[in-house]
């Protein structure tokens, strides 16, 4: 009888004839496999960092997720879209879990927005929280659901719109959560996400959740997590966004909004509501109003250095929603016969008048400080400009072993880059290869008789371009952008001159677009930066991906602006050492949506010529894979014709 698969190493899983070839039943042996296989089970044993590019087939979750079982360590493994998550929860682990000699004993957690709260369930069969025919009918598919559901994820729920205002009203989030106090303390769905994942050795977040709770951890109220020996990034490019969301501070006009709102529709639920509390919350939300209608900025992100000037013109208003936001709390703490249920928006109003004097008077020059425009709202952000520090701190000099993985680390093959971003100073290195014929099953074109993508002439020509291509190609396109103001411009000249199905993202949600492109022979998708990444389709339904112009950040996003400054500052040379090699991982993420397996085969277009004209033009073919290279439509044409 063979020994117990948690005995053995990673070789006598992935090798020639180990475990895996005798379980799976589309079997392939994989070098690159192997190799990153050995290398997270050895850092994982050496207590070791480690940063590995495995191109795309390799096969990588299972490279990490084997090794990381074997350790016998409790490990979280973060991705970068809960699509991945639940890939690896729903699907890789049942099949570990299958064929190994013991359980796995895993665990899956998401935000609490993503659970509904039973409590809130209860009180709506009693309480006026609804309204509308729509509220009420999707309330009784929520209630129905929760009687027999064991984890309280919404993801369970098919029938329910990704957009149900009745789901807002019912879910976990800590924002109304009177923790321990709550009579479903003890049946709560996060009470019961905390135990299995306190009872697991394998714990499957996603990057948000993983750096929400880094950003609290040493705060026992707020730490989701339990304590862990180390951590595996799949999909690690996104942590230094990711880790910027979190490590930095957010006010919105929203935030006022919905503390009113919450604190009326508790006090009206529980009866605990008075004139004078009414008064206050009308109050609120005027002076807020008015506070945020002084921030004239344009709509979109715009950068804010004038806290000291704002302020002398405008004390009087700032210091009057700081007053009205007290005046919440007291009211709420005073007032007899108001119930536990008051505590969470205390703390709430606090939390938002901290963040708002944060951001007004701080100073603190290790941010930057901007302002972002959506749709009715005002949001006041700051951003750390380097969150390198933060993560040595916190995450490298903490944990015993972090693995970092995706198809898209490398720049020019070295690890410089994302090492310098992320305050990575010692860790173990390696590139495993992709195992697809790049040379025959792709063909990379860079037009040469487009203008600069920087001359107004750009677009029309770019249109005229991507109509031959599409005709060559048959459709069967993603048409990708960096702005979405080229994308309309383009898309509105492209759209009329082919005879093939066009779909623009905006016009319905993600994924709904996603399964039409699929569904649709010879479709053309029109997309920005969303669709550059986590977007899978095999097969012939996508044969070409057309990329406008080299992916640079827009150097005047006040984000990028900042960590630019920062560079030249300390004496670097920001445009090679930050804009190229962010763009060139860019670029291998666009790239990247092509060839998803070995029989794909397609057509890869830049028209942006400056790649093939200038130095740096040379670290971005070398970051890419080998794939075959033209300059002249014919090899196109010849290429489809095959």
């Amino acid at each position: 009888m063979p020994p117990p698969a948690k005995t053995l190493s990673a070789r006598q899983f992935f090798g020639k004839k180990g475990l895996l070839s005798q379980w799976h039943p589309k079997y392939e042996f994989r070098e690159g496999q192997l190799q990153m296989s050995e290398a997270v089970e050895s850092a994982l044993a050496d207590r070791k960092h480690l940063i590995v590019e495995a191109g795309t087939g390799t096969g990588k979750t299972l490279a990490y997720l084997v090794p990381a079982i074997l350790s016998g360590k409790r490990v979280v493994v973060s991705t970068g879209t809960k699509n991945l998550q639940e890939q690896l929860f729903f699907k890789d682990i049942p099949f570990l879990d299958q064929h190994m000699g013991s359980p796995v004993r895993a665990a899956y957690m998401k935000g609490r927005n993503n659970y509904a709260c039973r409590q809130k369930i209860y009180d709506a069969d009693k309480e006026p929280v609804l309204e509308g025919l729509e509220e009420v009918a999707n309330f009784q598919i929520i209630r129905e659901w929760e009687k027999t559901t064991e984890t309280g994820d919404r993801a369970e729920i098919r029938s329910l719109p990704e957009s149900s205002a009745a789901w807002a009203k019912l879910d976990a989030r800590s924002e109304l959560c009177t923790g321990q106090k709550c009579p479903q303390f003890e049946r709560c769905f996060i009470t019961l996400m905390h135990q299995k994942a306190q009872e697991s050795d394998i714990i499957i977040v996603n990057h948000h959740l993983f750096f929400a709770d880094l950003a609290v951890k040493g705060d026992e109220k707020g730490a989701i997590i339990p304590d862990y020996a180390a951590v595996i990034f799949d999909e690690a490019h996104d942590v230094e966004d990711v880790a910027g969301q979190y490590f930095g501070f957010s006010v919105s006009s929203y935030q006022f909004d919905d503390l009113a709102r919450d604190v009326m529709a508790l006090a009206r639920r529980k009866d605990f509501g008075t004139q004078e509390l009414d008064r206050i919350l009308i109050t609120l939300s005027d002076r807020a109003h008015y506070f945020f209608g002084l921030f004239g900025a344009p709509d979109g992100r715009s950068g804010f250095t004038s806290q000291a000037a704002f302020l002398e013109e405008n004390h009087e208003a700032y210091q009057d929603v700081l007053h009205a936001l007290e005046l919440v709390s007291l009211q709420l703490e005073l007032q007899p016969g108001t119930p536990e249920e008051t505590i969470p928006l205390v703390s709430r109003a606090r939390e938002i008048s901290r963040r708002l004097e944060f951001w007004m008077q701080s100073g603190d020059k290790s941010y930057v400080y901007w302002i972002e425009k959506r749709a009715r709202g005002t949001f006041l952000q700051a951003t750390p400009i380097d969150v390198a520090q933060l993560l040595d701190e916190r995450l490298f000099d903490r944990v015993d072993s972090v693995i970092l993985t995706s198809a898209t680390l490398a720049v020019a093959e070295e690890f410089e880059y994302t090492k310098e971003r992320l305050g990575l100073r010692s860790a173990r290195t390696l590139i495993v290869p992709s195992h697809f014929d790049y040379q025959h099953q792709a063909l990379l074109y860079v037009p040469q008789n487009l203008p600069d993508p920087r001359n107004q002439a750009f677009a029309g020509s770019a249109a005229r371009e991507i109509i031959e291509l599409l005709l060559l190609s048959r459709g069967r396109a993603f048409v990708l952008f960096t702005s979405y103001q080229q994308m309309r411009l383009v898309y509105d000249r492209v759209s009329l001159e082919v005879p093939y199905q066009t779909l623009l993202q905006g016009t319905g949600p993600r994924s709904a677009l996603l399964d039409e492109f699929r569904s649709t022979p010879n479709a053309v998708l029109f997309a920005t930066s969303s669709f550059w990444q986590g977007v899978d389709v095999p097969g012939e339904q996508l044969s070409c991906v057309i990329i406008d112009k080299l992916p640079f950040a827009v150097p005047s996003d006040p984000v990028v602006e900042a960590r630019i400054a920062a560079i030249r500052d300390s004496g670097g040379d920001a445009f090679n050492s930050f804009q190229v090699p962010q763009a060139a991982i860019a670029l291998k993420q666009g790239f990247g949506r092509l060839i998803r397996s070995r029989t794909d085969r397609g057509l890869l277009a830049l028209l942006d010529n400056r790649i093939t004209k200038t130095r740096y033009g040379q670290i971005f073919f070398d970051s890419l894979p080998d794939y075959r290279f033209t300059t002249r439509r014919e090899e196109v044409e010849k290429f489809f014709d095959v």
